[in-house]
């Protein structure tokens, strides 16, 4: 799993991203279409055509991050829109990269009466 700090916001690219692109060409998408600052810290999530890759271009402070997941089956959950941005919460990134709809997470069972 990638160390997110608490205070890092992540924001999921909507829409298709053509996957031959680098960190520069993503970061530039991030500035321009996203009109968010791909040197602040933040997270950006793009994915391509299939479904089945995301890349992620983080700058840690240090330098700049570009991380990759494929899905040997099945396809990561993406937000119907076809432009814009979507932010989310660390919790729901984890459950992005695991596969999982991290629109509707469904709650673990909860007792009903104690003992």
């Amino acid at each position: 799993m990638i160390p997110v700090p608490s205070n890092t916001r992540v924001w999921l690219a909507a829409g298709v991203t053509d996957m031959r692109r680098g960190f520069n060409t993503l970061a530039a998408q991030a500035e321009q279409v996203l009109a968010e600052d791909p040197y602040s810290g933040h997270m950006f999530v793009f994915r391509g055509r299939r479904g089945d890759l995301l890349k992620i271009i983080w700058w840690d402070s240090q330098g700049a991050c570009l991380f990759t997941k494929r899905l040997e089956r099945g396809r990561f959950v993406w937000p119907a829109a076809k432009e814009g941005k979507v932010s989310l919460s660390p919790s729901q990134v984890s459950m992005l990269l695991e596969g999982i709809d991290w629109r509707t997470p469904q709650k673990t069972w909860r007792p009903l009466v104690a003992g």
